[in-house]
């Protein structure tokens, strides 16, 4: 008896185990499968209609004529490194021949010149965006753990975020570029100015969502944690690092998320005004370049930015979840 009640146990546990793995297979499938339907679905629908666009450059471009086009740019880049390349093997050259003749000569280094790949482009845009979005950060998150620990200053300081809040990146851009212009002289700037008209507008324009986040979570703060501030008789920057800002993590995250966002969009707007390096200014050259390629190129770069979005959206809701005590915020 006690070997029979022994093995239906063990099959009991045998059945147990299979439907689990067989339930967590069937949800590894939905979670895979959904994604692979929609991108599959968008792509035979964009292909469709590419089709039956025209335009004074010929055929709108399909997903084949963009991964083309994927697989030209880099060839571009390859072929500008090479160049790059051996401008430095011939100036070493011609630099040792110098100093061979004439030991006394200090060689002079001259940095390549040439034209900003597609890849050169993404990286100087993601650069940009990421300063411009560190000094929002700076300056936003402090701001708002004040407005929301006083009522007083959120009240004085609201109606200047509402007023700012929704301008345009056009209308800070030519503000920025005269203010930039007037005040960064120098005869050997360390930044070029077309990154600081950039940065600039993207810090103005992705201020406000953390600010408005960051006091919102604050001010929210459970009336259980003010009193264990009280009894403990904690000062107030001891406050603020031990109780305020780990209960708003969430809030402040979900702002961040935002900025960011905003951040990217902002960007590329910018790039395409003031003709600054990055990914806005590709679009806008191809666009004015009119070749039969540019369509495609355009396309392309509309598939990067999205993407690059989409994983810097990611990638904050990942950290969000690792410095948050809520490890369920920001599923979307």
């Amino acid at each position: 008896m006690n070997t029979i009640a022994s093995i239906a146990h063990r099959l009991t546990l045998e059945s147990s185990l299979m439907t689990l793995i067989k339930n967590k297979v069937s949800e590894g499938a939905k979670l895979f499968l959904g994604p692979v339907i929609g991108i599959v679905a968008f792509l035979l629908l964009w292909a469709t209609a590419a089709q039956n666009i025209d335009t004074s450059l010929g055929k709108f471009p399909g997903p084949a004529a963009v991964l083309e086009q994927f697989y030209s740019l880099y060839d571009d880049h390859a072929a500008e490194r090479d160049k790059a390349t051996l401008f430095y093997e011939r100036q070493d050259v011609r630099n040792a021949k110098r100093v061979a003749k004439d030991p006394s000569y200090e060689p002079k280094i001259r940095q390549y010149t040439g034209k900003e790949t597609f890849l050169d482009q993404i990286v100087t845009s993601l650069i940009t965006v990421m300063a411009g979005f560190l000094v929002a950060a700076i300056i936003a998150i402090p701001l708002g753990i004040l407005l929301g620990l006083s009522p007083a200053v959120n009240s004085a300081f609201n109606p200047i975020i509402q007023i700012f809040k929704p301008v345009s990146p056009l209308a800070w851009l030519p503000l920025v570029t005269m203010v930039v212009s007037a005040t960064y002289v120098s005869d050997d700037p360390w930044v070029a100015k077309s990154f600081l008209n950039s940065m600039i507008t993207v810090s103005l324009c992705s201020l406000w969502p953390m600010v408005i986040n960051t006091s919102i979570g604050v001010a929210s703060l459970e009336q259980d944690l003010k009193n264990v501030s009280r009894v403990l008789r904690l000062p107030a920057l001891t406050h603020v690092r031990k109780i305020v800002i780990p209960a708003s993590i969430p809030m402040i995250f979900t702002g961040m998320r935002m900025s960011l966002g905003i951040a990217w969009m902002v960007l590329i707007a910018a790039e395409m005004l003031a003709q600054s390096p990055g990914l806005g200014k590709f679009v806008w050259d191809e666009f004015q370049n009119g070749s039969s390629d540019s369509l495609a190129r355009i396309m392309a770069a509309v598939v990067v930015i999205g993407f690059i979005g989409y994983l810097l959206d990611r990638g904050m809701l990942q950290l969000q979840r690792i410095m948050s005590w809520d490890k369920n915020s920001g599923a979307i």
